[in-house]
């Protein structure tokens, strides 16, 4: 039987799929990527912007595998995440990628490193059991944006921001049974390498009875936590240290005993200002110092609101992707 060109090209896409199926990955370099975020605001909306893989072509992944070979291309990419993925270690994530979860996603036992790489969008994951960190922004990485997740039950830090890194979002995540949330600024003799960087916007995350880290800052000015809903907190909510500006603005503090203080164990003060916060059965924090101004623009909910708008909208499942 004679096998015609368009024949023979169907059979090898046919191949093709199959096997990328039996390797955990399907590609899809034809039809539509998924369509750009537009409710990106604060510092990862800086320095040109954060597309993470633009109209990139998109990838499902379904095995650690899979993952790991789609984060770190050096191509950009949007990645759909499927099912539960079970890995260790921390998976390298290269510039220009959009990793995306399919409803119900989740990474086990591993996290996400994105190491002096730029352009990086992850929403709508859950991610539990981590062995280091979840995700991991080091050495000057720079556009991030950290957005709609669920973390739990992690080893040490939920979101991790550190090594002279800049221009990152944190938004609309969810954080529960886990002690050292969100780190900014790693130690405090990298002044250094960190002065004049780690700008980071923090909003409408639920910081659900984990303890301390809401974040805690070092050297970067101006971080801005704003409409945030904290809960339960047995450390603390936020701690400005080593030289760091935090603007905590509009946040909802309930029952947490030491909202937000300057300086933190050995580290010595920040400056911290505190504004239009509101407080149910909650320590009244400790701010001082003045803070430089925010360059982009925002929308800031009322505080008494937040509460029901976090719990509402925070963490994986609560967006379309």
């Amino acid at each position: 039987m004679r096998i015609t060109p368009r024949r023979r090209a169907t059979l090898l896409a046919t191949a093709a799929t199959a096997s990328a199926l039996v390797a955990g990955v399907l590609t899809a370099a034809t039809g539509p990527a998924a369509a750009a975020p537009t409710d990106l605001v604060g510092w990862a909306t800086q320095n040109g912007g954060t597309t993470g893989g633009g109209s990139a072509g998109t990838t499902t992944v379904t095995s650690a595998s899979a993952l790991t070979s789609a984060v770190g291309s050096s191509s950009a990419a949007v990645i759909r995440v499927s099912g539960t993925i079970n890995c260790s270690g921390m998976l390298r994530v290269r510039s220009n990628k959009t990793i995306l979860g399919n409803s119900g996603a989740a990474i086990v036992g591993c996290g996400f490193n994105i190491n002096g790489d730029r352009n990086v969008i992850i929403r709508n994951l859950t991610f539990r059991n981590w062995n280091d960190d979840a995700i991991n922004v080091q050495s000057s990485a720079t556009n991030v944006w950290i957005d709609h997740n669920t973390f739990s039950n992690g080893y040490d830090g939920a979101v991790d921001i550190k090594r002279g890194s800049d221009f990152v979002t944190v938004s609309w995540n969810h954080v529960f049974n886990h002690d050292k949330s969100m780190l900014l600024g790693h130690s405090d003799d990298n002044a250094a390498e960190d002065t004049g960087h780690l700008r980071v916007t923090y909003h409408h995350n639920w910081f659900d009875a984990s303890t301390q880290r809401h974040p805690r800052v070092r050297f970067g000015n101006p971080v801005h936590v704003y409409n945030n809903y904290y809960y339960k907190n047995s450390g603390y909510g936020v701690a400005s240290t080593m030289s760091a500006g935090v603007l905590v603005e509009g946040n909802y503090f309930d029952n947490v005993k030491d909202p937000y203080h300057l300086g933190e164990a050995s580290s010595g003060p920040g400056t911290l200002v505190a504004r239009n916060n509101y407080f149910v059965s909650s320590g009244s924090g400790q701010a001082g110092g003045s803070v430089k101004s925010i360059p982009y623009s925002y929308s800031l909910d009322s505080a008494s609101n937040v509460k029901s708008i976090v719990t509402g909208g925070a963490g994986a499942g609560r967006i379309s992707v």
